[in-house]
Formats: C-alpha cells, sequence, structure tokens
C-alpha cells in the first residue's frame, strides 16, 4: 500500500511541533521534515520561550484562545512529567507589570495560566514606575532542550528529516502529496507573503540563580525570565531589522531596564547573547490552498501554518492541532487511488 508523503517545511518550534503532531495522528502516512536550520541553529532556539500572548487583531479570540489552551496543557503535562529536565519545559511564577493601566485589566487568557490575580498596592511598590500588575503562574519552554526533544520524539513516530534548502515549494510537488509550510520569515519568498516582516530580537543569559521569580514590563520590551541554568533578560522588538549581530547599545539597553525592575541583576554574570529574527506578521497564517505546478495542471495541497512572531512557542501546539485538521481536510479530498 502507498503510504501519503507529508513534507513538513520549517525546523523551529511551529515546524517541529507540527511534525510531531502529523507523524503521530497519521501512522499511514510518511512524515518528512525539510530544513536548512535545525536546532541549536533556528530563531526558536533563543527564544525566552515564556507562555504569554497578545491578543491578534483579525482572528476570533475563541480561536486564538483554544490555540493558547492546546499548548498551555501540552507543555503542563510535560512540566508534571519525568520528562520535564530533558524537555526543558517548567512552571514558573511572577508578575506582569504596566505604566498605565491597560484596556483589559484581565486579559482573555487569564482563566488558563495558574492562579490568575491582580497585584496589591503593597506588591506595586516594588516598581514605583508601574501603576498595575498582575500576578500568575505560567510555564517557560527552553527551546535549546526542548527542540532536540521533539526531533527525537517525531523520529520515534517514524518521521524522518533532511537537511537542505527548499528555494521555491514547487520544488516538493512532485514527490510529496501535501505541504506544510511552517518556514517562518522565509514564508515571504516561499509563499510569496509580502505581510511577513522580520522582528529583530536581542536577549542575554544572566547567571543569577537567586532570581526565581519572573518579570515582565507590559510593553513585553523589557523581561527577566529565570530558567534551568540561567536568566534571559530582553528585549529588543526592532521591526523591519534584518541585523543578525549583537549590538551593544542593545544588550547595555536592555541591562540598564531589567536592572531598574531587579537591580539585583547587577551582581549577575552575562553568560551570553543572542539575536533572532521573529517572524512578525499582523496575524499568525494557519490555512490551506492548493500550490499550482509548474505548467499549471497539476495542483498540490498546501497547507500555512506561519506567522507567530513572537508566540510561537506560546501557540505551537494548538496551531499545529489546527493543522492537522486541515491536514485530514486535505486528505478527506484526494482520490481514493492516492490514499492507498
Amino acid at each position: 500500500m502507498k503510504r501519503v508523503e507529508l513534507v513538513v517545511v520549517g525546523a523551529g518550534v511551529i515546524g517541529l511541533s507540527t511534525a510531531v503532531v502529523l507523524a503521530e495522528a497519521l501512522p499511514l502516512c510518511r512524515v518528512t521534515v525539510v530544513a536548512d536550520q535545525f536546532s541549536p541553529d533556528t530563531t526558536s532556539d533563543g527564544a525566552a520561550g515564556i507562555l504569554l500572548i497578545a491578543q491578534f487583531p483579525d482572528i476570533p479570540v475563541e480561536r486564538q484562545t483554544r490555540w493558547f489552551k492546546d499548548s498551555f496543557d501540552h507543555l503542563l503535562a510535560i512540566a508534571q512529567s519525568d520528562q520535564a529536565p530533558d524537555a526543558g519545559v517548567m512552571l514558573t511564577s511572577g508578575c506582569q507589570i504596566f505604566r498605565e493601566v491597560p484596556a483589559q485589566k484581565v486579559p482573555f487568557w487569564s482563566e488558563l495560566v495558574l492562579g490568575f490575580r491582580l497585584l496589591t498596592e503593597r506588591e506595586l511598590k516594588r516598581f514605583p514606575q508601574h501603576c498595575f500588575g498582575q500576578a500568575f503562574t505560567t510555564l517557560k519552554c527552553e527551546c535549546e532542550w526542548y527542540l532536540p526533544w521533539l526531533e527525537k520524539r517525531f523520529r520515534k513516530a517514524g518521521g524522518e528529516v533532511q537537511h537542505r534548502t527548499v528555494n521555491d515549494l514547487r520544488e516538493l510537488g512532485g514527490s510529496c502529496d501535501i505541504i506544510v509550510n511552517c518556514s517562518g520569515l522565509r514564508a515571504k519568498a516561499l509563499a510569496g507573503d509580502e505581510q511577513v516582516y522580520p522582528v529583530r530580537g536581542q536577549v542575554l543569559k544572566v547567571r543569577a540563580p537567586w532570581i526565581s521569580h519572573f518579570i515582565r514590563d507590559g510593553d513585553g520590551k523589557t523581561y527577566i525570565y529565570p530558567g534551568v541554568h540561567s536568566v534571559t533578560v530582553g528585549g529588543t522588538r526592532q521591526e523591519g531589522d534584518r541585523r543578525h549581530e549583537v549590538d551593544p547599545t542593545d544588550s547595555e539597553s536592555i541591562l540598564r531596564r531589567c536592572g531598574l525592575l531587579e537591580p539585583s541583576l547587577a551582581k549577575g554574570k552575562v553568560l551570553a547573547e543572542w539575536v533572532g529574527l521573529r517572524p512578525g506578521r499582523r496575524n499568525p497564517r494557519v490555512e490551506r490552498e492548493a500550490l499550482a505546478m509548474e505548467g499549471g495542471g497539476h495542483r498540490v495541497p498546501l497547507v500555512h501554518n506561519y506567522g507567530h512572531g513572537g508566540a510561537g512557542v506560546a501557540l505551537s501546539w494548538g496551531t499545529a492541532l489546527d493543522t492537522l485538521g486541515l491536514v485530514k481536510q486535505c486528505l478527506h479530498e484526494m482520490p481514493l487511488q492516492a490514499r492507498l
């Protein structure tokens, strides 16, 4: 019996999450991940990995809630298992603080994290430049551990990996039945999507083991996230900036801003500096279409899952499950002989 061939393009947290979901749910299909970069060289590897999101403007909040809930529940199960150290997933408690009271004091994800509440006046005295805050427990997923763990899980499910560059999605159409595009920033070229743009992020890894609670400024640009082996401090959100080099001025700004929130950081030791280009888009693209091959006579089902910006880790499992649903639609519509 001929197996249906699925190709997932991209091996960041979106690509590998999607590949695992497909390989485990569709054992009669052969799933192959094709990418030019795997861990530790993906954008996801340097992500802070905290499960928090801002609301996207044009996606129903019910769908965003489901994406976040599915991702949170998936990672929470790992955090509460013996796989947590290998996967780099941990529970983390802390607060998000604001210089101005936000329009939504209680965000749509408040019931999905653990123990959400508003900060008291006494607690806010720690942050004299801020007037409002939220406290809760969420998850931190460190992709330098999580991506290799996902790849191992993918291979165990029968998945295959190809390390090569894809310059045109039509290259794949002759050898597979369905293409799943998780190419992140490269989707601008591969999918012709002019809505995709780089968002430069710079972070530092600091040795400061006495810091055990996260602090995040509500603007999303200043944060302190304790992890398994170090504290991630950041950051930048520079839209349209394609620089991969570490900017010393940005590092100085990060340490200064974070030091105002947590003065003891001055005693920490900077272990590493990192820059990554997030795949920015007004809304993530999780939808299907048909890819016309050269000559126009043959069309291959194409499912997109990219454009998550800084919310890749936080939405990865939820959008992977949505992608599975779209792939199942494609399989259902394929002629019977193509499925046998």
